[in-house]
């Protein structure tokens, strides 16, 4: 194939589980119309704790040269590379798409669409605090402008494209000054998208009427704790942390996505890995959201469709109640990709 039709992806390798989904990651691209070239790095923990800085340095080239990467789960250790990489690459939001997959048992009648945008930096998560005294603990709270506009942005742009509303979601009326900036950011972005319908709620109030009625819910956009606390809420709703792929995004001056690491939510599972039984869904469905980034939303569509509908078919593995390995899931998911699969 002549190299404009070469994707080219820069792939972190992890711990645990992670060379397990790559090996799916490759089978799967190897079966699309497409010819796709991963530019590995080791992030591993042994790596890391012989020479950090030379794996977080390549890691760091790689992804500022082919502008996308795939990473899989990395133990944290001394440091989480997860918030190494957020640092390094000014990566300022998280896009995680959580969906009703059919054949997934649930406890949940809903129907879940959901796509949950969540500030990556600050929120409580940014100062690990300090103790004062015996009896006294204290940590700050941090919401900045330019994250808070950034997430809003892409929010409402794939409102757009989905011909979808934003909720923004916070504690406003107790957190008035940093939950109230970031409403107020949202209010700013909202007045540039006239045509995409936008409301507040109390985050509270959200997880309540989420639960009772999913479907009246599509793009959420939240600071990040509370991202994180919905997005495996809905994973729970939906079956399985298994089946959440997440997005992280850097933005240059005007807005646009500069760099894009993709992966899957769950950890690295040391108590399966090596044992052939994983369940890739995750890591499959991110790769998906790559190609979509990429521009290739034929093929992305192609490959979100075959891993659904394996396993609506029943064809899934072990921890969504069916009988497949690792192996075998991912051989699935290729039959649907071929010509005579998808006729």
């Amino acid at each position: 194939m002549p190299d404009r039709e070469t994707l080219h992806v820069a792939e972190f390798h992890g711990d645990g589980i992670s060379a397990e989904l790559s090996q799916s990651v490759h089978q799967v691209a190897a079966a699309l119309p497409l010819r796709v070239q991963f530019h590995p790095v080791d992030l591993t923990l042994a790596s890391r704790n012989a020479d950090p800085k030379a794996c977080y340095d390549a890691a760091v080239a790689a992804i500022t040269t082919h502008r996308v990467a795939m990473k899989y789960p990395t133990v944290t250790d001394k440091e989480s590379p997860n918030k190494v990489l957020r640092e390094r690459c000014n990566f300022s939001v998280i896009h995680r798409p959580v969906a009703s997959l059919p054949g997934v048992k649930t406890r949940h009648d809903g129907k879940v669409n959901l796509h949950i945008i969540r500030i990556a930096v600050g929120g409580t998560y940014e100062d690990a605090g300090r103790r004062i005294g015996d009896d006294v603990a204290v940590s700050i709270r941090v919401i900045e402008r330019r994250p808070s506009r950034e997430a809003a942005l892409y929010a409402f742009r794939l409102a757009r494209r989905l011909s979808a509303g934003v909720t923004s979601s916070s504690k406003h009326t107790i957190q008035r000054a940093t939950d109230g900036l970031f409403e107020e950011i949202v209010r700013d972005v909202a007045r540039e998208f006239g045509d995409v319908p936008h409301h507040c709620e109390l985050f509270d109030s959200l997880l309540y009427k989420l639960l009772l009625k999913p479907e009246n819910y599509r793009v959420i956009v939240t600071p990040n704790e509370y991202g994180d606390f919905l997005s495996d809420m809905a994973c729970g709703m939906v079956g399985s942390l298994g089946l959440g792929a997440s997005a992280n995004y850097s933005f240059d001056a005007a807005g646009n996505v500069a760099l894009a690491l993709f992966d899957p939510a769950g950890g690295t599972a040391p108590d399966i890995a090596g044992k052939g039984i994983c369940n890739p869904s995750a890591a499959l469905l991110a790769f998906s959201m790559l190609l979509t980034h990429a521009g290739f939303r034929g093929l992305d569509t192609m490959l979100d469709e075959a891993v659904r509908g394996a396993i609506a078919n029943g064809e899934s593995t072990r921890d969504l109640g069916g009988s497949l390995d690792t192996s075998q899931f991912t051989a699935a998911v290729c039959r649907r990709l071929s010509p005579a699969g998808r006729a």
